[in-house]
């Protein structure tokens, strides 16, 4: 008989998989960032100064035109529990908002968030000793004017190391916000 974390394990497992599926290839072009020849991707809601064009520092907000704003906090480092997949000396967290400030209701399942250091794609990690199972409530509706907040890890290597982090409210819509920094 499997444990009864079993269920939570295979749901993460399957986040997991549809972020992955849903992402950016992390050698997209910056037109997959929604940028223009001007190099806007949309007024960040929060004055933020990008450390690379078309880029916004961790802790800025971004709203995209569907009326979606989204925030990263500052990466957080940690070592992952032994129970943690992947297996990683060190992961950073992140503390991701997700607000609906448009008119049609919008479901969390559609945002893919990756991850990339040094040009190679990050691995999202779940360790749910840790509380981290991927997007919470995936399946949930947002209605306009409302919140939902959660926390997502990939892992790093040991030393500090540049990260770049791209979020895409759904895959219908083109544009992706790229945050980035030392983690």
């Amino acid at each position: 008989m499997a444990p009864p974390r079993t269920p939570k394990l295979l749901l993460s497992a399957c986040l997991l998989c549809l972020a992955t599926a849903c992402g950016v290839d992390v050698r997209e072009s910056t037109a997959a960032f929604g940028t223009d020849s001007g190099g806007s991707a949309g007024a960040p809601a929060k004055p933020a100064t990008a450390p690379v064009a078309g880029e916004l520092q961790f802790g800025a907000e971004h709203r995209f035109t569907s009326g979606i704003t989204v925030s990263v906090s500052a990466p957080g480092s940690f070592q992952p529990s032994a129970a943690a997949y992947p297996r990683s000396p060190r992961a950073a967290s992140f503390a991701v908002e997700v607000r609906n400030d448009g008119s049609d209701t919008y479901r969390l399942s559609g945002l893919a968030i990756t991850a990339a250091i040094g040009g190679q794609q990050a691995k999202q990690v779940v360790d749910a000793t840790q509380g981290l199972g991927g997007i919470t409530d995936a399946g949930k509706d947002l209605l306009p004017g409302r919140s939902a907040q959660f926390t997502i890890a990939f892992a790093v290597p040991a030393q500090a190391a540049r990260l770049e982090l791209w979020l895409r409210p759904s895959a219908s819509e083109p544009a992706v916000v790229s945050y980035g920094g030392t983690a």
